[in-house]
């Protein structure tokens, strides 16, 4: 690679990073980048989840103080995650894409909308505050689990919206364990890429630097936000990576 594609990739990377700490949904910076390198799109697209696996384990050192006390919140959310991840792999081996794909701008623009209308629903639907979490954040997060392993773009937005209507928690809270789960998720397709995939390994090594270093200032612009900022910027985001989709 020339000096120039290295600095594109170690950007995108970076953008990357901090898009996914923000909100999920980093997969739409560099997955372009990767194609417009003239990577084939399924060896872009194993080669973006697992570069863009370094990005989400910034964002879960980056959120280590608000993931105080949320220790056997986040493991056994973490444990639904796994299985539904799991789950997804497999559905992604006999489902045909073309079915996934078009039912996906809509699973990321309702969620937006869910977060938005997120104090509203919770008060209707999300249980006792104070009280244990409701058994529908495990189903929520099996299926979040299916979609991220399946197809990871938007996926945070998807995973905060769920948290968000069942965990009666701050939002930048709730964030954290979202990222926890991202980086569950994304961890199980990292795995089963690397090993049964054409991952193009010089492509990560660059990549999955930036896109650490991407999760750490991420977590850095979303502490800054408050919490309505925050959802108002997640659900922008949201929606626009609907539009993205749909027009794909």
């Amino acid at each position: 690679m020339s000096p120039a594609e290295l600095l594109f990739l170690a950007a995108s990377g970076l953008l990357a990073g901090v898009v996914n700490a923000l909100a999920g949904g980093g997969t739409l910076v560099s997955f372009p980048a990767l194609l417009a390198m003239g990577y084939p799109g399924l060896t872009a697209s194993v080669t973006n989840a697992v570069a863009l696996w370094p990005g989400y384990l910034g964002g879960v050192l980056g959120y280590r103080a608000e993931l105080r006390g949320q220790r056997r919140r986040a493991v056994t959310l973490g444990a639904t995650a796994v299985t539904g991840a799991v789950a997804g792999s497999a559905l992604l081996l006999v489902t045909p894409g073309r079915v996934f794909e078009s039912i996906v701008p809509w699973l990321v623009g309702l969620a937006s909308l869910a977060l938005l209308a997120q104090p509203w629903l919770r008060a209707r639907i999300g249980g006792a505050a104070g009280g244990p979490p409701s058994r529908r954040v495990y189903a929520g997060v099996f299926l979040g689990g299916c979609y991220g392993a399946y197809f990871n773009g938007g996926m945070g937005v998807l995973l905060l919206a769920v948290l968000g209507l069942f965990l009666h928690d701050g939002l930048h809270r709730v964030n954290a364990v979202r990222a926890v789960l991202a980086l569950v998720i994304t961890s199980v397709s990292a795995v089963a890429f690397s090993l049964f995939a054409d991952v193009r390994w010089a492509a990560v090594a660059v990549i999955a630097p930036a896109s650490l270093a991407g999760g750490f200032l991420g977590t850095r612009v979303a502490r800054l936000l408050s919490a309505k900022v925050l959802r108002g910027v997640v659900v922008v985001f949201g929606l626009g990576v609907a539009v993205a989709l749909a027009l794909q």
